[in-house]
Order: structure tokens, then sequence, then C-alpha cells
């Protein structure tokens, strides 16, 4: 703690500035979760048993603010318990970087932001910092800001390439996006908040041997929502259109959530989900289905995470209808939540005939309870009732107990700050 004390004095006294007033601040978490994998994102296939293991997220966050500047600085590191022996002499995956960043203030109305960030815009479906994932999402970017009451835009742009090549490369850069621009514009009426997303992604193939190129998809849509009282709803339709690996993108997605709180604890929750997806039997190489792409997956469409997350792509697509009921008492939180999922588009057994389109029902279960302000303990239980459909695109045995379980505890303690 005093070492700590002496970096944030030391930092402040190099970058004071005038009379400017500046901030510091550090805070840790520590984030171990124990999982029980037993048909995890796919059905369970016979003759194999159930993975356990307990992960963790320890990160530290460093964060600087004066009057027009602002700086963020985040280390973590990402472990499976026993991943390395207990006498080695270095770490698997080491430290890493989850942000670094520097924000400056033009005015009260503009502001630019540059580094390692996290982009996350609505409820995530579309662009999110994936928190449940242990290392989390964020991008290398610079994001230029628009803000006056209560209207604000948001412009970003992206650059990825492997490394500080002297020369194109002649291989793809498949580890992620080539490039990206987006603008993100955010507006309130009322009650009723409106936000409009349109974004450009390239992704880099080869389309022979020496040629490269760079294909560009288009995202756009809108996200509405609107409360008031004890009823809140939300509203998402999205369409994707440009190229993919020289074929064309063909794509949409459509959302909707209404919400209703019964008492002051307990609130009930109906919504539906639609993202499109190609035949089996459709011969054109159009691609159909759409892809959340740096969504918060998992939090949609069951947390057993078989669709969208790492799989399901190109797909059949999905419809998901689902219940989510909440309640809230004292330090306790519950939530109960069904869903019946089925595809919208053709699937095929091994004959060639047409399946039933009903995949499954999962039913997930998840508890909280906060210990005090920075120490929250939390638990989820979840299982999939699959059917011969689901077996078919997913492989395993739909008539084994595919289930899941995790513990987790947040702890997030603020270390100190200075003023």
């Amino acid at each position: 703690m005093k070492l700590l004390k002496t970096i944030g004095l030391s930092f402040l006294g190099m970058v004071s500035i005038g009379s400017y007033a500046q901030e510091f601040d550090a805070s840790l978490q520590l984030r171990p979760r124990y999982e029980y994998r037993n048909g995890f994102k796919t059905l369970m296939p016979d003759e194999v048993d159930a993975a356990s293991f307990v992960s963790q997220r320890s990160r530290l966050n460093l964060n600087y603010a004066q009057e027009k500047l602002k700086a963020k600085l985040t280390f973590q590191n990402i472990r499976t318990w026993g991943d390395v022996a207990t006498t080695t002499t270095s770490d698997k995956n080491g430290i890493a970087v989850f942000e670094a960043w520097a924000q400056y203030n033009f005015d009260s109305n503009w502001s630019a932001r540059i580094g390692r960030q996290v982009i996350s815009y609505d409820n995530q479906r579309i662009l999110g910092e994936i928190d449940w994932a242990q290392q989390g999402q964020s991008h290398d970017a610079a994001v230029i800001s628009f803000q006056k009451n209560s209207d604000k835009l948001d412009l970003g742009f992206a650059l990825n390439t492997n490394a500080e090549n002297l020369v194109a490369p002649t291989t793809p850069y498949i580890t992620n996006y080539k490039s990206m621009q987006y603008a993100w514009y955010h507006t309130q009426f009322s009650e009723l908040n409106i936000s409009l997303l349109l974004l450009n992604t390239g992704y880099e193939y080869a389309k022979t041997i020496t040629d490269l190129k760079v294909d560009y998809k288009q995202t756009f849509g809108t996200y509405l929502s609107y409360k008031e009282k004890n009823w809140d709803t939300n509203v998402g339709l999205y369409m994707q259109r440009g190229k993919s690996s020289g074929t064309d993108v063909n794509a949409f997605y459509a959302a909707a959530n209404v919400g209703y709180a019964v008492t002051s604890k307990f609130k009930a929750a109906l919504g539906y989900e639609f993202l499109s997806g190609k035949d089996q039997n459709d011969m054109s190489t159009d691609f159909k289905s759409f892809t959340p792409l740096f969504g918060t997956n998992h939090g949609f469409n069951g947390f057993m995470d078989y669709f969208y997350v790492g799989n399901h792509q190109n797909s059949v697509g999905l419809s998901d209808a689902y219940l989510k009921l909440s309640y809230a008492q004292n330090k306790w939180q519950f939530a109960l939540i069904p869903h019946v999922f089925s595809a919208p588009n053709t699937v095929l057994d091994a004959s060639s005939t047409k399946m039933d389109s009903y995949l499954g029902t999962e039913v997930d279960f998840t508890t909280s309870y906060a210990l005090q302000k920075d120490i929250v303990a939390s638990a989820g239980y979840s299982q999939m009732f699959g059917s011969s459909t689901l077996e078919r695109l997913k492989g395993g045995n739909a008539d084994n107990t595919n289930n899941w379980v995790w513990v987790m505890v947040n702890i997030n303690p603020r270390l100190f700050g200075i003023k």
C-alpha cells in the first residue's frame, strides 16, 4: 500500500501542470470462479466425464484525471488454478495490458480518446466489454466524442496489423479485424432513449496466394429503450450488408423485451430475439447469418453459451423466446430465466430430410449476495434440455444430462485515491 501511494504521488508530481486540480485513483479486482461443465457450449458426448476448474482474473486499475486530461492503465493476469507448478519461476500468461488510454477534453462538448480501451454501447449486443470472460474485451482505437445536453455522438477508428512490418505482409491478418470505423449517436426524448449505430469492419483474406484483399461488412441499426413507472421496454433492429471473403452479406437481427415491476422487489420480463440464418439446403454462397460481432454474447441466448460465443457462426440462425423473473431482497438477488430455442432456417438430417425447428429449452438460475460494497459472491445453475435437431447441429447426445454450475467471488476494493 505504501509503495502504491509513493508511485501515485510521484506520478502526480511528474505530470503536474500549473494549478490544475488532479486526481489519482487505484483499485484492485480479484475474481476467482469455479465452474463445473457437463454439456457447456455443446451437448455432452457419451462416455466422457465433466470438466471442473477454477479460473481467476486479477486486475490493477490506475486512473488519472485533471482539468482536460484523463488517463487509465489496467494490468491484468488471467489464470487457471494449477496451470503453472507451485515452484514455477515464470507465469504461463504473464501480465497483460487490458486498458491503456488517454482522453483529452477540448472543451465542454468535444473530447478524444486514444489507446487500448473498452468500446461498449447500449445493451452490448453489438459492441460490449464481455466482462463475464475473465480476459474481457478491449480495442486499440481512437474515439472522438461530442456531447451536448442529451445528444451524444461517438466516432471510432481502428487499424490493426501483426507487427511493425517493413513491407506489406504476404499472409492475411486473421487475429482480429484489419480495420474498423463506426458512428454511434444517442439522444433522449422524455422517457424514450434512441441510439443509432453504423459500424464498418474490414477483414483481410487471401483472394489468391499472392493477392490479399480486405472485405468490408456494414452493421447498422437502432436500439430503443423506454421506461415509465413500472414498465420498461427495449427494441433492437440491425442489418448486415457488404462482403465477407469475397461473398455477399445479407443478414438481419430483431429483438424486443418488455419488463414490469410487479413490486419494488419482484420484476418479470418477456423477450424475444431473432437472428437470421441460412437453410442447410441453400446452395447460394451468400452469408445470410447475422453475426453479433463484438457483443457481450454470454448475456444473451442462455448462459450455457450454445450460441454465438465462439460458435454457431454462419449457421441456421436462432429464434429465442425467454422469460426473466428477478427478485431482490436486502443484499440478495435472484433470477430465473427459461429460454425456448428454435432454428428459423432449415436443418437437414443425415438423409437430407428437414428436421423439426425446435432446438431445446435452457433454464438458468442465478443468485448473488453482497457481503459488503466491494465483495460480491454469486452462483448459478443452468440446464439444457436439447432436441435431436440441436444434437444434429452441435453433436453430442441430447439424452445425456447437460448442465453447468458456477460459483464466483468478485473482490473489488479501492486501494487509495489522491486529490
